[in-house]
């Protein structure tokens, strides 16, 4: 998975913060549009989201809306629109932040590496009585261990870490099996069987794990 996917039509712009953050040691990859990002973060998902508003063709505004539609990853809206409703269209639609070009870049770096502190340090996921500690990636079910194999492990991370999102099963499963594996998304199917016979209670009428019926699975 790409640490940060930057949407930005400014190659200069684009390849200078790029450049900051790779030397951060941080995975970046670069949209030049709204249809390429969409398409990229589709295939490889990202944890954080740069997004300018003026690009080509579908605006960021567009590309936010479509990603809240399906994950609450970090979005941080850098854009030279500074007006009020501006900033209020980008929050409203769920951005994490809108920042105004130019912007000075240790600002930026600070926030960048605010909201990756905030998000993604934490240890533990815990939800009713499933608690899945990351550090030595376990799951356990009312405190008692659960045995998973590395993929049931992801796909449940993923699912809990995007409570309430309905999730596609292309994007679940380019996220966990990458867009080259030879395997099939019906290998993702069998894998969420697997997931509700361990953490279910009734995993044939599932509570936690629900089919979105033509979309994918969300985790309630």
């Amino acid at each position: 998975m790409t640490d940060i996917l930057i949407v930005e039509d400014n190659k200069e712009l684009s390849e200078l913060l790029s450049a900051f953050l790779r030397a951060e040691n941080y995975i970046v990859t670069v949209a030049e549009t709204g249809e390429k990002a969409l398409s990229l973060y589709e295939k490889y998902g990202a944890k954080l989201i740069v997004l300018d508003i003026m690009l080509p063709g579908i605006d960021g505004f567009a590309v936010c809306k479509r990603i809240r539609e399906q994950s609450n990853t970090p979005i941080l809206i850098v854009s030279a629109k500074n007006e009020k409703d501006d900033k209020l269209t980008g929050l409203t639609l769920g951005a994490d932040d809108y920042i105004e070009k130019p912007y000075d870049i240790d600002i930026m770096l600070a926030k960048i590496s605010g909201i990756f502190k905030r998000r993604y340090a934490v240890d533990e996921i815990i939800d009713g009585d499933i608690r899945i500690n990351k550090a030595s990636r376990s799951v356990y079910k009312n405190d008692i261990e659960i045995e998973m194999t590395a993929k049931e492990y992801e796909i449940l991370v993923l699912l809990m870490e995007n409570k309430g999102k309905a999730m596609t099963k292309e994007y679940l499963f380019n996220q966990i099996w990458g867009s080259d594996s030879f395997s099939e998304q019906q290998t993702l199917t069998v894998h969420i069987k697997w997931l509700r016979e361990k953490i279910e209670d009734d995993p044939k009428n599932p509570t936690r794990i629900a089919t979105v019926w033509g979309v994918g699975y969300k985790y309630i």
